[in-house]
């Protein structure tokens, strides 16, 4: 790169970085429900499967654990752990649009998995207590590129009460449901696999 193309990038990257950045657009609804979840900040909490079948058999007989690990005023880290599993983190973010969802999935190195970052956006107001992430494009571009046809249709639901967070998966002949226990707070778990 010449010296006067070099200039201009740095040129044009200074101007654009004084564009003000979209305004977060959540919900008090949505904004009640990630406060809710984030009260629980540092807090880890036991789960069971309530709801589920054969496609879910790598949840039987593993401890659950959901761990509230990273709070900021606009972004949820919470690792789901499954047994001696720790490759999951579900991200739950305020944006220009509502709340996204997204699952982290990363190999024990640390490294992505090639099935990552996939969720999807709010698509209403939801409440306090219950919001609903239908399956993105982003979601289902990377599904179909890694055979997973059958999740295109996939909405994710997480409800939460003074007593109890739910994590659901819903799509055709589907229903994956696991409730927490928030009045019985455990051990926090080891960090997620490629978190600090």
């Amino acid at each position: 790169m010449t010296t006067t193309k070099y200039s201009q990038l740095v040129r044009l990257l200074t101007t654009t970085s004084l564009i003000a950045l979209p305004a977060l657009a959540t919900t008090s609804e949505q904004d009640a429900f990630f406060d809710s979840i984030a009260a629980h900040c540092g807090k880890a909490f036991e789960g069971t499967v309530t709801a589920g079948n054969s496609a879910d058999s790598a949840f039987s007989g593993k401890k659950l654990i959901m761990h509230v690990r990273e709070c900021s005023e606009t972004e949820l880290k919470v690792p789901f752990h499954v047994g001696g599993d720790h490759s999951r983190t579900w991200v739950i973010s305020k944006t220009q649009y509502g709340l996204h969802l997204a699952h982290d999935h990363r190999h024990k190195d640390g490294t992505a998995d090639k099935v990552t970052m996939y969720g999807g956006m709010t698509a209403n107001m939801g409440s306090a207590e219950q919001q609903s992430f239908p399956v993105d494009a982003y979601s289902i571009n990377n599904f179909r590129e890694n055979g997973l046809d059958v999740s295109i249709t996939n909405v994710w639901h997480m409800y939460i009460e003074p007593g109890e967070f739910t994590y659901r998966l819903t799509r055709e002949e589907r229903d994956f449901r696991v409730d927490f226990d928030l009045t019985k707070p455990i051990a926090p778990p080891p960090a997620p696999w490629g978190h600090e």
